[in-house]
């Protein structure tokens, strides 16, 4: 079983499609095994998006998901990764297929609902910086 970080960014927030999204995945039979809301600090934002330091969207990608609170969570599965960034759709509005989170919500690059990991590395290290290891349940 493999494990994904899925963060509902504030836009998905603020529109009240927090359960919506997880019913998504959870209809695909991804377990949830790690779910929190919280307001993320620069250092957690800076963090997270470590990858893209010193690009011309870093600044604003930081400041953007720390100005309001996220849901955080851990998704476990078969192929976990691929299937969640499948499910996700494509960064660009017009890439974004119907059926997908991005291609049914957001006509936004900008305000684009959520992140979900791409590789299990990046999984490994964005996970690590929104949970604690005890915060995670065990896959059963």
């Amino acid at each position: 079983m493999e494990k994904t970080l899925v963060l509902v960014k504030p836009d998905g927030v603020k529109r009240g499609l927090i359960g919506d999204i997880i019913r998504r995945f959870e209809n695909r039979t991804l377990k949830v095994l790690a779910l929190k809301i919280i307001k993320p600090t620069r250092e957690m934002a800076e963090r997270h998006y470590a990858v893209h330091r010193g690009k011309p969207f870093f600044e604003g990608v930081v400041d953007y998901i720390s100005a309001d609170p996220i849901v955080a969570m851990v998704l476990s599965g078969d192929n976990a990764i691929a299937v969640v960034r499948g499910m996700v759709g494509a960064l660009q509005p017009v890439d974004a297929h119907p059926g997908t989170i991005r291609g049914d919500y957001t006509l936004s690059v900008s305000e684009n609902l959520v992140h979900a990991s791409d590789s299990p590395e990046s999984s490994a290290r964005e996970i690590d910086v929104w949970f604690k290891p005890e915060e995670i349940l065990h896959q059963g």
